[in-house]
């Protein structure tokens, strides 16, 4: 399965936090899965880091580096199919940030990562 980590789900895999899911511990230890971050989130990450919303422990590109490496993690860009395609999907949701993950969701083949129940509202698959 190709996993698609919501901003939130990444950080909390990387702090080893409780907060994750059995489900998706389970996932990430079984090692048949493929583990993916839009660069939509490391973006978002900046920006809250800005505005005090968010405290990491190291630079945001040292973050995401140290958890390709060590986790697997692959991250997709950003297309101009993405972002057209943010035209087709209705507006349940606001937040840019994850309308971008669920239009590479759906373009991509991905399955979301996410406690978000809001990604509930789209034809794309979520697990917690």
């Amino acid at each position: 399965m190709k996993l698609l980590l919501d901003t939130h789900a990444f950080l909390w895999l990387n702090e080893d936090s409780v907060r994750l899911s059995q489900k998706i511990k389970d996932l990430c230890l079984s090692g048949e899965h493929e583990f993916y971050l839009s660069m939509a989130s490391p973006w978002e990450m900046q920006i809250k880091s800005q505005l005090g919303k968010l405290s990491l422990g190291m630079p945001i590109e040292e973050l995401v580096n140290k958890n390709r490496q060590e986790n697997n993690i692959q991250l997709v860009a950003i297309d101009l199919a993405h972002i057209s395609y943010l035209e087709q999907l209705p507006t349940h949701h606001k937040d840019p940030f994850d309308r971008i993950i669920i239009a590479q969701a759906i373009i991509e083949g991905f399955t979301i990562v996410s406690v978000d129940h809001a990604f509930a509202d789209y034809s794309v698959p979520v697990i917690w």
